[in-house]
């Protein structure tokens, strides 16, 4: 259809009907037609019987150019026209929703916004009744440049950009909801009906669901709407399963997001989404793994513990790494101390996430794996057991009820009650918040108890070492004592430095 042809379409669209006299304040000519017919469930033409097609291409001719309507009327039902003329109606329907109106003000064409709800009501039917056994080329080719028009546009400059869409003050943020969304609601239930259709052939449908559009996909999962957000991550897990040749592309891409979101900008609105669609990728993979799925693992999944805005897309996230230790248990090592890596020292609350991750991680992780990181594990969650904020210390005396977690302990306690005992000592000790006090005197006690007899020689050697620490403080401060007290004395002459004791 050429150009001329939708600019008459364009400009014809608001234009009243001269033959049915409409109320000036009605906003269409079509108006008094559309209430002589029955409504749909949420205002919108029903489907016109068979009887009424005449006047259903009355009504039609009063909106729509008669060159558009000369052939296949695009407002029939399809029960109305016989099989053979059912992919020319398709088209025919297809081709009217390629119009776009503005949804920001709700009083614009209203009748028209009706009409093409109407009509992408019926596409879906269509679609999901399964009459249609195979999508023509033809079919495919319009039903994607639809989408494309209808879909894919670019997003404003938020407001929030600013401050960082993904930073940690985001969740508490009101999500931003698009008013076109009940309109983009209908195509996006279209998309989804077609790509999961057993009509469409994955071969013919590669050459136009191609690596242009997917790419245009996912730059939608900047919407700020989570809404649209939910609906794309659906449609893209049906892209990946459908289309097998686009699989690697589609890795890829996603990563590139991924890269770009870490290690640039640190601001995207769909990380959540894409994990989600990505750990269903992960439990897909077949054993053993490819490379190229470890390297998504070492450059892409461990690295994204490092933005500010971790808590938003943290399920995913851990998820995603639970994923790769259950298919490939000699891997948890290497993600533990991946995380180490990672680990922040001065965000308590992403503290908090990385312990919640890593019981989660050593939940799954074998003895053999274990041993190869517990030295550097239980030094930080020493570390955490002393933490003054009070939900860090709380969180990591909490792993110490998972069995687990105990069990792998008591298997390694030579090593492990001597790097634990001195922070459980100073806890309980030193701590200013009552419950860590108690969860402390608890773990303590069931330390004692899976062995008293290297319990009481770490507890020996610690109050040994707590002795030697307080001398060597207190011989510290007689030598600066003697230092100020030396210094004086000593007469000042020219520009000699002089120490100043405060009393």
């Amino acid at each position: 259809m050429g150009k001329g042809m939708w600019k008459q379409f364009l400009n014809k669209l608001p234009r009243k009907s001269s033959s049915s006299k409409p109320d000036p304040n009605s906003g269409s000519g079509l108006v008094r037609s559309v209430s002589d017919t029955s409504l749909g469930p949420n205002g919108g033409t029903a489907c016109a019987p068979r009887s009424s097609a005449s006047s259903v291409k009355r009504m039609s001719s009063a909106v729509f150019p008669s060159s558009l309507v000369a052939g296949i009327e695009p407002l029939v039902s399809f029960k109305d026209v016989p099989n053979s003329e059912k992919v020319s109606l398709f088209i025919s329907k297809v081709a009217l929703c390629c119009v776009q109106f503005d949804f920001t003000d709700p009083n614009k064409n209203s009748t028209e916004k009706d009409l093409k709800r109407q009509v992408l009501l019926d596409l879906t039917d269509f679609v999901g009744s399964g009459v249609c056994t195979r999508f023509t080329e033809s079919m495919i080719a319009a039903s994607c440049k639809m989408f494309a028009i209808n879909l894919f546009r670019v997003f404003p400059p938020s407001y929030r950009a600013g401050s960082g869409s993904s930073s940690g003050e985001a969740e508490e943020e009101e999500p931003m909801f698009d008013p076109s969304w009940p309109h983009l609601q209908l195509v996006y239930d279209f998309l989804l009906k077609f790509i999961g259709s057993q009509s469409l052939d994955a071969k013919l449908g590669k050459k136009y669901f191609d690596h242009s559009f997917i790419l245009r996909l996912l730059d939608l999962f900047e919407s700020e709407d989570p809404r649209e957000r939910d609906c794309l991550k659906t449609i893209l897990h049906k892209i990946y399963g459908k289309f097998m040749v686009h699989r690697p592309f589609i890795r890829k891409t996603v990563s590139n997001i991924f890269y770009r979101f870490v290690f640039e900008t640190e601001r995207h609105n769909g990380i959540a989404e894409l994990l989600e669609v990505f750990g269903s990728v992960v439990s897909g993979f077949a054993m053993p793994l490819k490379e190229e799925h470890k390297i998504f693992l070492w450059r892409v999944l461990i690295p994204l513990h490092k933005p500010k805005g971790l808590g938003i897309y943290l399920q995913q996230l851990t998820y995603c790494v639970s994923q790769y230790v259950e298919k490939e248990p000699k891997l948890a090592s290497s993600i533990i101390l991946g995380l180490l890596r990672y680990w922040p020292v001065t965000n308590t609350q992403k503290e908090v996430m990385f312990l919640s991750e890593m019981e989660e991680i050593l939940e799954a992780t074998n003895m053999v794996e274990f041993q190869r990181c517990m030295v550097p594990l239980f030094k930080r969650i020493a570390c955490c057991l002393n933490s003054s904020h009070f939900q860090v210390a709380e969180r990591t005396l909490f792993m110490f009820n998972n069995d687990h977690i105990i069990s792998l302990v008591a298997q390694n306690r030579q090593t492990l009650i001597p790097l634990l005992l001195p922070s459980l000592e100073r806890n309980a000790r030193d701590h200013w918040n009552q419950a860590v006090l108690n969860l402390t005197i608890n773990v303590r006690k069931m330390l004692s108890e899976m062995d008293e007899e290297l319990f009481s020689e770490c507890e020996a050697q610690f109050k040994e070492e707590e002795e030697r620490r307080t001398e060597l403080e207190e011989r510290r401060r007689l030598a600066w004592d003697r230092l100020e007290s030396a210094a004086a004395y000593q007469p000042v002459t020219g520009k000699t430095a002089v120490l100043v004791g405060l009393s």
